[in-house]
């Protein structure tokens, strides 16, 4: 979760682990907790491997909203997430390997809030 706020916000920008998908940065804060907004692109290729998001203080949680799901591919898997439907994907990406399958027809988009409690 980025920390600075000084990233361009309503911009396309390649995502972390140059994988092919895209993140439009909505809103970031650190007040009255560290979180993020953004918006996730999943253009036909695009996928992303298994990882997770260490912090080095506090707990990581993101709740994923899928607005579009891609037609064939670009399926999210997590081992542990707190819960999953076919739109809602709620985990703790610093404790879940997740990974998005690769997308073979269409395009997929999520609404993606994330967030740091330090306890």
């Amino acid at each position: 979760m980025a920390t600075t706020l000084s990233r361009p916000f309503f911009q396309w920008q390649k995502g972390r682990q140059q994988s092919g998908y895209d993140k439009m940065l909505l809103a970031q804060g650190q007040w009255p907790l560290a979180f993020d907004s953004y918006l996730l692109r999943y253009p036909e290729q695009a996928e992303i491997p298994a990882h997770t998001d260490p912090v080095a203080i506090g707990q990581h949680y993101r709740l994923n909203i899928v607005i579009k799901h891609a037609q064939k591919g670009g399926e999210f898997i997590c081992k542990t997430p707190i819960y999953s439907s076919s739109r809602i994907k709620f985990f703790r990406p610093d404790q879940c390997e997740h990974s998005v399958t690769r997308v073979e027809q269409g395009t997929r988009y999520v609404l993606s809030f994330g967030w740091i409690l330090k306890r």
